[in-house]
């Protein structure tokens, strides 16, 4: 296979930085984004801020992200998604996790703050969103500490 070929078939890796404005907070909208990155394999993080948003990053495949962006942007039957500002950021292939940092759960009544990681698959593919779910699920398992 020639070079040019090769470069062609190589995903393009990228990174990005975003603020979601709206009711994004107490309504799961981070374990939306977690349950998004564990979908398309995606490396990053999200936290909420004190001024009522989240923000995030991404990286990985450019087409992924761009998939991932437009469920964000979609949100959740809990959530109202205002706004989604999106920026490049600098890619660190050394990153190969996704956090959610200090997630708490409204719903489930969680008021522990624990950092919730994925770590992406060896196998780089998309799953669906039931086995996302499933994932999430197993990272919530092994991480909250039951009294």
């Amino acid at each position: 296979m020639s070079p040019s070929l090769m470069r062609a078939e190589t995903a393009k890796q990228i990174a990005v930085q975003g603020i979601v404005t709206g009711t994004v907070q107490k309504v799961g909208f981070r374990a939306h984004i977690l349950k998004t990155a564990i979908r398309y394999n995606l490396a990053g993080m999200t936290k909420n801020q004190d001024d009522g948003t989240v923000i995030f990053t991404l990286q990985g495949d450019s087409k992924r992200i761009e998939r991932a962006l437009n469920e964000i942007r979609a949100g959740t039957k809990k959530s109202t998604v205002e706004s989604v500002t999106v920026t490049p950021a600098e890619f660190n292939p050394a990153i190969n996790t996704f956090t959610v940092l200090a997630w708490t759960s409204h719903s489930r009544k969680i008021t522990t703050p624990y950092d919730l990681i994925f770590t992406q698959r060896q196998k780089d593919d998309i799953i669906s969103r039931a086995a996302a779910k499933k994932e999430f699920d197993r990272i919530l398992e092994t991480t909250i500490k039951v009294p």
